[in-house]
């Protein structure tokens, strides 16, 4: 079990019944009626859409013969994985950036890793000194580069002051 465990650590526990199967030559439907459960759940399980609860895991570790709880652990993990990421997002110091900047958003929403070229150029088109210079210590001069760089339609010229 914990060589299961530590292999598939932090995927969705779906993925590794969808692995086992195909393994065992086994198909979805099939399966999902051998143990009594709809087809439809065992695949939105399987797609990562769903998660796992103990129930079906213990039914499922069962007729796959794994350990006990082996699934259930993986569900957990993974839990805990996707809650770590929605909480340990690092944000630039928002109290530099004035909220008129991102006027037409809630930069409480913005999502600063998913939209740092859009992120980047505002602050670098529209924001002050202080601004940028919040924007260079949290990105990095590499990111920044890129992202000014990728605008085809304005490119960056820097101002000299």
């Amino acid at each position: 079990m914990y060589q299961l465990i530590e292999k598939y650590k932090g995927i969705h526990p779906g993925f590794v019944i969808e692995h086992l199967l195909k393994k065992r030559l086994l198909r979805q439907r099939p399966f999902a009626l051998s143990i009594n459960e709809y087809p439809q759940t065992l695949n939105a399980i399987t797609k990562g859409k769903r998660s796992l609860n103990t129930a079906l895991a213990l039914k499922i570790e069962k007729q796959l013969d794994l350990e006990q709880g082996t699934l259930a652990l993986l569900q957990t993990y993974f839990d805990i994985d996707q809650e770590n990421k929605k909480t340990n997002h690092p944000t630039p110091n928002r109290s530099v950036l004035r909220t008129s900047l991102f006027w037409d958003t809630d930069i409480k929403k913005i999502d600063w890793n998913k939209q740092y070229k859009a992120v980047i150029r505002r602050v670098f088109e529209r924001g002050n000194a202080s601004e940028q210079n919040e924007i260079r210590r949290f990105y990095g001069a590499k990111k920044i580069k890129i992202a000014l760089q990728t605008d085809i339609r304005r490119p960056y010229r820097p101002s000299h002051k």
